[in-house]
């Protein structure tokens, strides 16, 4: 794959300047550059060493070139440093990459350009690195086994659409990562892993399905730590979040060894129910004309979605988010409503009221279909939104920005279900 690199400099310093000053001018830099696209602002941040190298129509020449191979600039997933230089992992509609930025002992930038992410070993606070194999490649993951008061539980954690880390990284939000470390406080062990889609996204392609995203990996995660004379007397408990929640049913009927399931924020309805009414509330709260324009491409590719023409062979710019029509068609084809009820080891449910992705219509269509099942405890929390943070007034995606932590009820919940 040909990565962009339309301009490249020499690197060097003397002297280590804060790295948070870099990290916040480097932030500045790229709001300039990629979304507001102010290149004589952006042209600012350089060093005057190599500004003879480089031009404000350099920059804007580099960002059209950028859309047009990528996309459009959306969000900075996460920010990694090494010594002088910032890597900030970045989205971009077409794909993620990292935009590497180094500064001088001024704070001034002297190198910019784009290249493959590069890994770096997580800090955990607590845990260890733990590799599992699943098919073809090794699912990297973080495993907390408590020393002192080990109820012998282990829980897995499944993530949410699109390629996730194993803490559900969100800007600075880590919910997996609050939740498993709330669970090891209390003699409760978990592992929680890399999606395939993140570090191996050449394992998933155009025939891809639901179950080779998600279901496949969690079966042989739960079949690796029961074959483990380590963990074969632990109770297994699988936790979803958003579509892992979704798939939780369909998983827990795969598999004799879960103990108990929990949903965080699963969707009851398919997807494309969700991804339209999400577009109508996203225009609502912010009438503007990119979002219009997003909003009736997405309902033109929902309504070919619905259509008698879909098939497995339908071209994938035509159905939503660029998926193709083979994980589209295992998506319709999977009703949760109907295999929840097949269920009979421990539920629980837990919704926040807040949150505009997956709503309390879903979580009423839980409770409906749950209605007779003494199994099943359903929880929805009034002031939490989608990564059940704790917010005031509607929800919107610029929430997620505000560094918080997933709320210690929703924690306490799910250790209470536990024990």
């Amino acid at each position: 794959m040909k990565y962009i690199a339309s301009f490249a400099f020499l690197i060097f310093s003397t002297l280590s300047f804060s790295q948070n000053n870099n990290k916040i001018t480097g932030e500045g830099f790229m709001k300039s550059l990629l979304q507001d696209k102010n290149y004589q602002e952006a042209y600012s941040y350089f060093d005057e060493s190599i500004k003879d190298k480089i031009s404000e129509k350099l920059l804007e020449d580099t960002v059209i070139q950028l859309a047009n191979q990528l996309g459009e600039f959306k969000s900075i997933i996460e920010v990694n440093i090494e010594k002088n230089t910032v890597y900030y992992y970045s989205d971009f509609e077409k794909m993620k990459l990292d935009v590497k930025i180094t500064f001088n002992d001024t704070n001034k930038i002297i190198g910019f350009f784009f290249a493959p992410h590069k890994e770096f070993k997580k800090e955990n606070s607590l845990g260890k690195d733990l590799d599992i194999k699943s098919g073809s490649i090794d699912l990297k993951g973080t495993i907390l086994i408590p020393v002192n008061n080990n109820l012998k539980k282990l829980v897995l954690f499944v993530h949410g659409s699109g390629p996730q880390d194993r803490d559900e990284t969100t800007f600075e939000n880590k919910p997996f990562k609050d939740i498993a470390e709330g669970l090891f406080l209390k003699g409760i062990a978990s592992y929680r892993f890399d999606k395939r889609t993140l570090t191996n996204p050449e394992s998933f392609n155009d025939k891809s399905t639901i179950d080779d995203e998600v279901t496949i990996d969690v079966l042989n995660l739960i079949n690796y730590f029961k074959k483990n004379d380590q963990f074969k007397e632990y109770e297994i408990i699988v936790l979803g979040h958003s579509l892992g929640a979704h798939l939780m049913p369909r998983i827990a009927n795969q598999s004799n060894e879960i103990s108990k399931i929990i949903l965080l924020a699963g969707n009851a309805r398919s997807l494309e129910v969700l991804v339209g009414e999400q577009y109508d509330y996203l225009y609502k709260i912010d009438p503007s004309p990119e979002l219009l324009e997003a909003l009736k491409k997405v309902k033109e590719q929902i309504a070919v979605l619905k259509s008698k023409e879909f098939n497995v062979n339908t071209s994938k710019d035509k159905l939503p988010f660029n998926l193709s029509g083979y994980y589209w068609k295992s998506l319709l084809d999977y009703n949760p409503l109907k295999e929840i009820r097949k269920v009979k080891i421990p539920i629980l449910l837990l919704q926040g009221e807040r949150d505009y992705q997956v709503t309390m219509k879903d979580f009423e269509l839980w409770k409906k279909a749950l209605k007779n099942n003494k199994n099943a405890t359903l929880i929805s929390y009034p002031k939490l939104n989608h990564l059940f943070m704790s917010g005031e007034n509607i929800s919107e995606p610029k929430e997620y920005m505000l560094k918080g932590k997933v709320d210690a009820t929703v924690i306490d919940a799910i250790i209470n279900f536990l024990k």
